[in-house]
């Protein structure tokens, strides 16, 4: 792939982009530059572009406005005690991109062409990645169907972006989160596109997190479409459920069926867990065994996990079947310590056993 540089020649003055790393959040600002490939069905992928962050245009009729023709990513970059900069398990995005490419009819950008794109912007503008552990540079890569016209057919043209943001911490680690069970909406069903990472799978979902902050709720958990029986996701995070304290935990999570998001935090926390000495599963997990395994103390501990939040420990739950606490409602022991130590093997300050973390500069 050639990649063309033509970076921003007014990037953010030194004092303004430290103010806006200091001031934390998540995508409240942006780095200096985007990269921009586009692709049509006759000549393939075009040149690369490294350019300055800015508005695109595109009209009216261009095809994602219409049909939802869209996939994006999350991933991030992490400072390292000597200085350097890493990301983490980029293939694994890179590989859940062109799988969601495959299922929106979305032309596959090559795993290596992709990791260039992410290393290239990185180095680009490493000034905005914070150096603080549980701080880092989001990096949001998509891609869009850019062909105009209203025909319902996959779009023989796309575009593929990439944007970058200082994080800070997406939910207080600190605090547990409360959650609505919704059972009038459901985020995916077996054939469908739970499995892709597509914008439409997040509007879909806004309606039930709107009626989750109507019950007080911090965030929402999807049950199955058939039965709505069985626990698959909290929002758009990847759910935990801890059975047992102590060395003799069981650390458990809902199996992949089709319809969950199979993500990389999710693969990497089944790993982090059984390297610190747990016992891990897959399992399906129904509402009758959350509320019950909680009311007899045999769920110690809940969280839900993902790219943004990293982990986030769950207090709470509400549904129409009744209201109950997890433990003492506050974060738990194995809780803390999984989300301690995949953030210090992200920093770089814990080994990384199983070469995740890859050197960008």
């Amino acid at each position: 792939m050639r990649l063309k540089l033509n970076p921003n020649p007014s990037p953010v003055k030194d004092s303004d982009r430290d103010a806006k790393i200091a001031a934390g959040g998540f995508g409240k600002y942006y780095t200096d530059n985007m990269v921009v490939i586009n692709w049509s069905e006759a000549e393939g992928w075009s040149e690369a572009e490294l350019k300055a962050y800015g508005p695109i245009s595109l009209d009216p009729a261009t095809a994602v406005f219409h049909y939802g023709q869209e996939i994006f990513e999350g991933m991030k970059a992490y400072s390292q005690p000597d200085g350097s900069i890493s990301l983490f398990r980029p293939d694994a995005n890179a590989g859940r991109f062109a799988r969601s490419a495959a299922r929106l009819a979305l032309p596959e950008l090559p795993v290596e062409d992709f990791i260039e794109t992410i290393s290239t912007l990185v180095k680009q503008d490493r000034k905005w990645v914070p150096n603080k552990v549980g701080e880092s540079l989001y990096i949001r890569p998509f891609m869009i169907a850019t062909e105009v016209g209203l025909g319902v057919r996959p779009s023989n043209k796309a575009m593929y972006m990439l944007i970058a943001t200082p994080a800070g911490a997406y939910f207080n680690a600190a605090v547990a989160v409360t959650v609505w069970i919704s059972t009038e909406y459901v985020r995916a069903a077996i054939g469908g596109t739970g499995e892709a990472k597509c914008g439409g799978n997040y509007a879909a979902s806004l309606v039930a997190q709107k009626q989750a902050a109507t019950q007080g709720c911090d965030q929402v958990v999807w049950l199955d479409a058939i039965e709505r029986r069985w626990v698959e996701e909290m929002g758009g995070m990847n759910l935990y459920f801890i059975k047992g304290s102590g060395k003799g935990a069981t650390v458990v999570t809902p199996k992949l069926t089709g319809t969950l998001l199979p993500g990389i935090t999710r693969d990497s926390i089944l790993t982090v867990a059984k390297d610190l000495g747990y016992k891990v599963e897959e399992a399906m997990i129904s509402i009758d065994d959350w509320r019950d395994g909680v009311a007899s103390g045999e769920i110690t501990e809940i969280f839900a996990c993902g790219t943004a939040a990293v982990v986030s420990a769950i207090g709470a739950a509400k549904s129409q079947y009744g209201t109950w606490t997890t433990g003492d409602g506050t974060p738990g022991p194995i809780t803390k310590q999984i989300r301690e130590t995949l953030l210090g093997i992200q920093h770089g300050v814990i080994e990384d056993k199983h070469g995740w973390n890859v050197k960008v500069c």
